[in-house]
């Protein structure tokens, strides 16, 4: 049956495709291809995310890598999660907490919920207040991205809480990236499509762009896992009620869309996110759900207003953004014809229960939230001093969160006193059984950082940031870094900086929670990162960076277990160490073929114990490769290693497999006018790849398996 995504979108696609055509005939250049540049062109292509300003980025006072939209579209990538995992010392594993959510481990530093990386839309922090980390089931297509800019380690100098392990900013596509109209179609593996149509036209002074996308799979069958908590429960009371063995829940649609107005003051963007029936991967409590589902909306508008002014020494520019979130929530965290030990309170407890209770139609909960995140911005900019740049920015944030929820079990619902529970749910939503009462914080902030060309070839770079949040307090963060033109091959970076990641309203406020409880005295969390970074070219077709990194992470918030109870409480409970290196080489030995690889070793380990940091790869290694065999041909090729990933202290099953993975991108321009084809093949070589699990489900997360793609692009000119 037709999906009622496609029987709405694929009208309207039509329809914007004729008005499209026409926007397109003014139309702006877009920029050269990036295969186009030599490695050298490349490193003086300025990138903003490592200082707030326009940098250079072989001087840029950061670890930073940018991957623009030719070689997302080389690698035939379909979102930002397969894009990222060719950042060097980035690995996309999978969350054990949260629907199998995608995890960005950087050198050691993650958690379930990913709250320590910072993704930002053009600038604008993209968060899910309620956990901290990036909306539940993010999954963004890539057709309307520019470029992403990524710096590994802190950033929160300039950008504030979150900016821990690190930073992401997607930059999608204004009229000056988009040349003409272009309509495009893919089709392959699971029974997963995708559309997408980007147009752009100029007006007078003011340029208008359109980027539309849709998405949809029903996931892969063959991620089988063979056991769930279910399982053991059945082991227990001696049911059959487990879906397992069988695959994980990974279905989805979604509907992405952008639109930017821009003139030479003003900056306008508008972004719509919507998904809807996402499958909730192992389940919400680790036991196959293929019923249960996510059904999100994220809206976004920022404006940014530059002020001119005539003394050509200040420039200021004023940001105003607004975010809201909404998601609702379908789990059956239990499957029917569950028997399951009930508490007083109505969760479970297998140490105390009031009692054993039958739920022929499951255990049954749907959370959801409403969250809205208003932020305002001044940034100023002094260039009145021969060998500084000095940025000066202030602002003020509000993030609102309104829950609701309706269940057939919990306080206020059930106390384990009956025999059977059926599927009647009773909301919660505006009572003391909700679980989580509406939240609210503000955060007022200022920074301070000055660019000081010490001499010709060193440049200091040093700043400072002060944030002050309204239910925790305030912290200060600094960073310096010197950036020294060592030769005219070297360049030289020491760079030191502090960071800090603020507690979720989760981890602060959770409540009638079977697993989890809420700490209203956490602390943030900080770390403090010393970098050493050494970028050489040997000529015009051969670079390489080595780059060293040591760090202290600081009150790290964990869920605890409680004494005598079945639930856990955030705590500030570790002290995490690290250090390592992450060597990169870039290789142009004709002009048809270009060469990218790097290798990556990080050793994290708890301060207190000294044992490794669980399930973080401690080594990866990525090769890329794009050839342009014929005129209009290129064949893109990447081989991503993941390995030596530790199991946590106490878990017993064998050590977690090693993993490579193939990826095949061939693409033929012009096979008819306009028209260009790709096949894309990913996990080529079929590997049963791996990420780990708790120990509810023994055998860890299966990756996809091998996967094929046929993509048709039209461009209208």
């Amino acid at each position: 049956m037709m999906s009622p995504y496609v029987r709405v979108f694929v009208p309207t696609l039509l329809s914007l495709m004729v008005s499209a055509a026409a926007m397109a005939q003014s139309g702006e250049t877009a920029p050269n291809d990036i295969y186009n540049l030599s490695l050298a062109e490349l490193g003086q292509v300025e990138i903003s995310i490592a200082t707030g300003n326009s940098t250079p980025l072989d001087k840029a006072p950061a670890t930073a890598s940018v991957i623009y939209a030719a070689e997302i579209e080389a690698m035939g990538a379909r979102n930002l999660n397969e894009v990222l995992e060719a950042v060097p010392g980035l690995h996309v594993s999978l969350s054990t907490l949260s629907r199998l959510d995608s995890v960005y481990s950087i050198r050691g530093i993650h958690t379930g919920f990913n709250p320590q990386v910072l993704l930002l839309m053009n600038g604008v922090p993209v968060q899910s207040s309620l956990q901290g980390g990036r909306p539940s089931l993010f999954r963004l297509p890539v057709a309307s991205i520019a470029r992403i800019e990524v710096i590994r380690g802190p950033g929160s100098a300039i950008y504030g809480a979150d900016a821990y392990a690190g930073v992401i900013n997607v930059i999608t596509k204004d009229a000056a990236a988009i040349n003409g109209t272009e309509i495009g179609v893919r089709h392959g593996s699971f029974n997963s499509s995708d559309f997408w149509l980007q147009s752009a036209a100029s007006w007078n002074d003011w340029g208008i762009a359109l980027n539309v996308a849709y998405q949809e799979s029903d996931g892969d069958s063959d991620r089988r896992i063979n056991t769930d908590l279910q399982s053991s429960l059945d082991t227990l009371f001696g049911t059959d009620a487990s879906l397992a063995p069988g695959p994980l829940s990974t279905r989805y649609q979604l509907l992405d869309t952008h639109l930017a107005i821009n003139s030479e003051a003003l900056q306008f963007n508008l972004w719509s996110w919507i998904s809807r029936d996402a499958g909730i991967g192992a389940g919400a409590a680790q036991a196959l759900d293929y019923e249960g589902e996510d059904d999100s909306e994220l809206w976004m508008a920022d404006i940014t207003y530059r002020l001119n002014d005539d003394s050509d020494v200040w420039d200021h520019s004023l940001r105003f953004s607004y975010l809201y979130y909404d998601l609702q929530a379908r789990f059956n965290l239990m499957p029917k014809g569950s028997i399951l030990p009930i508490g007083s309170d109505g969760n479970l407890n297998f140490t105390e229960p009031a009692g054993t209770v039958y739920f022929p139609d499951g255990l049954l909960g749907n959370p959801g939230q409403r969250a809205e995140d208003t932020q305002f911005d001044l940034v100023s900019m002094y260039n009145g001093w021969d060998s500084h740049r000095l940025r000066l920015a202030v602002g003020t944030r509000r993030q609102a969160l309104k829950s609701h929820e309706s269940k057939n079990y919990g306080p206020g619902v059930i106390d384990g006193s009956s025999s059977v529970v059926d599927g009647t749910l009773t909301d919660v939503s505006d009572s003391p059984f909700v679980y989580l009462e509406d939240s609210s914080r503000t955060i007022h902030y200022i920074s301070v950082q000055d660019e000081w060309q010490l001499i010709s070839t060193l440049t200091l770079t040093a700043g400072v940031r002060y944030d002050n949040y309204s239910d925790f307090g305030g912290t200060t963060n600094p960073r310096v870094a010197l950036v020294w033109a060592t030769n005219d091959n070297l360049t030289t970076k020491l760079l030191y900086g502090s960071a800090f990641r603020a507690p979720s309203f989760s981890e602060q406020r959770f409540k009638n929670n079977p697993v989890s409880l809420g700490n209203q005295d956490l602390d943030p969390e900080h770390i403090d990162t010393l970098e050493l970074s050494f970028n050489y070219r040997l000529n015009a077709n051969f670079q390489t960076t080595l780059t060293l990194f040591t760090y202290q992470a600081k009150d790290m918030i964990e869920f605890i277990p409680d004494m005598d109870a079945t639930t856990s409480t955030a705590q500030n409970a570790r002290d995490q160490d690290g250090n390592g290196f992450e060597w990169e080489a870039s290789w142009q030995p004709i002009p048809s073929l270009r060469l990218n690889g790097n290798y990556s070793w990080q050793d994290a380990k708890d301060a207190q114990t000294g044992l490794a940091v669980a399930d973080a790869p401690g080594q990866q290694f990525k090769l890329g490769a794009n050839w342009e065999f014929r005129p209009e041909w290129a064949l893109n090729s990447q081989i991503y290693w993941v390995g030596d990933r530790q199991r946590a202290a106490g878990d017993e099953r064998p050590a977690i497999d090693d993993y490579a993975l193939l990826n095949l991108t061939l693409r033929r321009k012009n096979i008819l006018p306009n028209l260009d084809l790709s096949i894309a093949m990913r996990n080529l070589t079929d590997e049963d790849a791996r990420e780990p699990s708790n120990g509810t489900i023994a055998d860890d997360y299966p990756l996809e398996s091998r996967s094929m793609w046929l993509e048709l692009k039209y461009l209208f000119r």
